[in-house]
């Protein structure tokens, strides 16, 4: 049974670069070259034209770095990305966590080799690559955690969103479904809430409920049911109850 191609876009600044690795894939017959790309707005465009299956990303070029690519992703057919760098002390152990792989320039082939076995096994898993490239967005080592672009992956059907946690006005659960509240639209989490607030410590997000997490930058008004229960109500009117065991936290989160 022949497997289908995998099709790879390289995305680098330096043409000699591209070269090099365009010879080094050339080598394995399962890998189709689609294009290339010679920065990172060049490489947004024919990711969402040619929808790759790998994206050989570099990091270190100018105007728009890698990181920045991977952060401008947002939906639609997700590509498994390769991260290409010189730097190995600032990029590895960024990178090691995650389900997504590394190259160090000049690139070598054994661990092109081996960068490629973990492609062809992630190769039609979208959800397990919507989440590497959400883990790869907050990854940039020299970030406080505080600050790193956090990213939240939602479903709606066969598709998968990366949205940025600002996004986000809710998560609330329904049974064993978690919700992702935004101004425009509902998407069902791949997290559950306790997942997801761990993910979202140092942001602006608290538990209200047993089964709600909010953006407290996204309330708009706290009103007082009785002595000892709350009602939020957000910037789109939405309106979630505060559990007794919340209230003052959040009540004080709001003064």
């Amino acid at each position: 049974m022949t497997l289908p191609a995998i099709k790879s876009l390289i995305v680098d600044d330096e043409p000699i670069a591209r070269q090099v690795l365009r010879e080094e894939l050339g080598q394995f017959d399962d890998v189709e070259i689609v294009g290339e790309a010679e920065n990172g707005q060049d490489a947004l465009r024919k990711i969402a034209a040619l929808e790759p299956d790998v994206v050989f990303l570099d990091l270190q070029m100018p105007g728009m770095t890698g990181f920045d690519v991977v952060r401008h992703l947002e939906s639609g057919k997700l590509p498994i990305i390769v991260i290409v760098t010189a730097y190995d002390q600032h990029a590895i152990q960024a990178f090691e966590a995650g389900a997504v792989d590394y190259l160090l320039k000049p690139v070598n082939e054994a661990r092109l080799r081996n960068a490629l076995d973990r492609v062809r096994q992630l190769h039609g898993r979208r959800r397990e690559i919507a989440e590497s490239i959400a883990q790869l967005s907050g990854a940039a080592a020299e970030a406080p955690a505080a600050s790193r672009a956090r990213k939240i992956v939602g479903r709606q059907g066969e598709e998968y969103f990366l949205l940025d946690a600002g996004e986000v006005l809710a998560f609330q659960a329904d049974g064993e479904l978690v919700w992702i509240v935004t101004n425009r639209q509902r998407l069902l989490a791949t997290q559950s809430l306790r997942s997801l607030e761990e993910r979202l410590k140092g942001l602006p997000f608290r538990r209200v409920h047993r089964s709600a997490i909010v953006n407290i930058d996204q309330v708009r008004k706290m009103s007082a049911m009785s002595s000892q229960r709350w009602l939020l109500t957000l910037s789109n009117g939405l309106e979630l109850i505060v559990s007794k065991r919340q209230a003052h936290a959040v009540r004080d989160l709001l003064h």
